[in-house]
């Protein structure tokens, strides 16, 4: 670990300190999972990284410590397009599209190895959420059309809406956390990070969010993928010298990962913590892309840091 920590301490005091105090009206409330105030929490909590990093910067200032130019600091924190701008370009094409084909996958692994029941004539679980959604309503269109109109939204525009959200969250964690932990070595750094990542989400994850059939434990059910998931986006940020790819590759998952749901059986739900993306399938597939991208496109060992 680098000699000078207090510029991480401050990070994680602003990231870790400001989300569980964003999400007090969700404890203090008991407010149920799927309720407008966890959809709301949930999105601010995603920039309390950003104002760890911004934390972090003025503190530099003061200090009168180099690098901390606004030009500097966003070079180093990836904000920038890297030195190969055709690249950055190509790693965010992959990562907007190449993320929903992986839930793709996840979906079809989970239903080949009989751990989720699909059911892709009939909708029978997304019409369940539909008719729960709208009692005594009829819908405008068939449920299938509403389907593939989510589908085409979760591949072709969602990913960009929810990268907004999702930049709050990766100038922390990728932008400024990952190449600050690189001299831990690649695999170590990238470990860390993930499980850092994966504890930010607590003030949710204990009160079972993504896997609500596992209550607290959803917590370090999280942690799992996040490592995963994190050393995926960790390639695309330090492979391409920016964090933009990591930001849309993290969007796209946003826009995407609930189409598990879309396509189950109400018979049958899915069990979210093994099927899908989210859940161990995924969570084994996208291990073995993470190893199979830096296998074959190895990072630098070294990046620039802003400290």
């Amino acid at each position: 670990m680098p000699r000078r920590s207090a510029d991480l301490w401050l990070f994680l005091l602003f990231a870790f300190g400001l989300s569980w105090l964003f999400a007090l009206p969700v404890w203090l409330t008991g407010a149920p999972l799927g309720s407008p105030m966890i959809t709301v929490v949930g999105v601010v909590m995603m920039f309390t990284p950003t104002l760890g990093v911004l934390a972090v910067w003025l503190y530099g200032r003061r200090r009168g410590q180099p690098g901390t130019t606004w030009r500097e600091w966003a070079a180093r924190t990836g904000l920038s397009l890297g030195e190969r701008r055709g690249r950055t370009f190509a790693l965010i094409a992959l990562a907007w599209f190449g993320t929903p084909l992986l839930v793709v996958v996840a979906i079809a692994l989970s239903a080949a190895l009989g751990l989720l029941a699909v059911d892709l004539d009939g909708l029978s679980l997304f019409r369940q959420g539909l008719e729960s959604a709208t009692p005594g309503l009829s819908l405008p269109v068939e449920p299938e059309v509403l389907a593939a109109v989510q589908i085409a939204s979760a591949i072709l525009v969602a990913p960009l809406i929810n990268s907004i959200a999702a930049l709050g969250e990766e100038w922390g964690w990728r932008g400024w956390l990952l190449p600050r932990l690189m001299p831990l070595g690649t695999w170590r750094a990238l470990l860390v990070s993930g499980v850092i990542w994966g504890a930010w989400h607590a003030p949710l994850t204990l009160r079972g969010y993504n896997y609500p059939e596992l209550g607290a434990w959803a917590a370090p059910m999280f942690v799992i993928f996040c490592v995963v998931f994190g050393a995926v986006l960790g390639w695309l940020r330090l492979y391409s010298g920016s964090f933009w790819p990591a930001v849309v590759g993290h969007g796209a998952l946003n826009a995407s990962g609930a189409l598990v749901v879309l396509v189950g059986d109400a018979a049958d739900p899915p069990d979210l913590a093994v099927a899908g993306i989210t859940g161990l399938v995924g969570s084994a597939l996208l291990a073995v892309v993470a190893a199979v991208l830096f296998k074959r496109r190895p990072v630098r060992q070294s990046v620039p840091v802003a400290v």
